[in-house]
């Protein structure tokens, strides 16, 4: 435990003990009206220290949502300047995927070089294909982060939805050809 410990802070960096608190909204993804209706928000609030990854807050999310099935994902972060910084797996990164030049390693970025601070808001992309979007809102940086384990989920809003839901007739595939 104790070396892989040392891995993790030597793979990220310099320990950033602060603590940040991130709300994670569900904006879109493969939802039924029924769901929809029983569910107008569906978040997930995540705490982290400074010094954990992207990936490690994409797991996270993942176990968050109740999610099975694991796929592809991207965090997008907007700088002031209109350009898009892109955080992805190593996987996604390589030429096979068509990798751009801005792209940057999400298991090597930490959530404290991000820059970001309270009422900022960056994109989480998951699955490719069915398109999950949420939005993740940083609603508190504490200097410094209490003992424990983390990332921690601490709030749920609304129901896991289904990620392979039964679509019926809202969704007819050969509509998008």
């Amino acid at each position: 435990m104790k070396r892989k410990a040392q891995k993790n802070r030597k793979a990220t960096g310099t320990q950033d003990n602060r603590l940040f608190t991130l709300e994670v909204v569900l904006t879109s993804g493969l939802i039924t009206e029924e769901f929809a209706a029983r569910n107008p928000v569906v978040s997930r609030t995540i705490q982290m220290r400074g010094d954990q990854t992207l990936d490690q807050l994409h797991r996270a999310i993942f176990a968050a949502f109740d999610r099975m099935d694991e796929h592809l994902y991207e965090f997008r972060l907007e700088e002031g300047s209109g350009k898009v910084r892109r955080f992805l797996p190593p996987m996604a990164m390589s030429p096979a995927f068509g990798r751009d030049e801005g792209e940057e390693n999400a298991n090597h970025t930490t959530i404290g070089s991000l820059g970001i601070e309270i009422a900022s808001a960056f994109a989480y992309w998951f699955d490719f294909g069915d398109d999950w979007w949420h939005q993740v809102n940083v609603v508190a940086v504490d200097e410094v982060a209490p003992a424990g384990k983390y990332p921690r989920i601490t709030q749920r809003v609304g129901e896991s939805p289904p990620q392979y839901p039964d679509l019926g007739e809202e969704y007819d595939e050969s509509e998008e050809a």
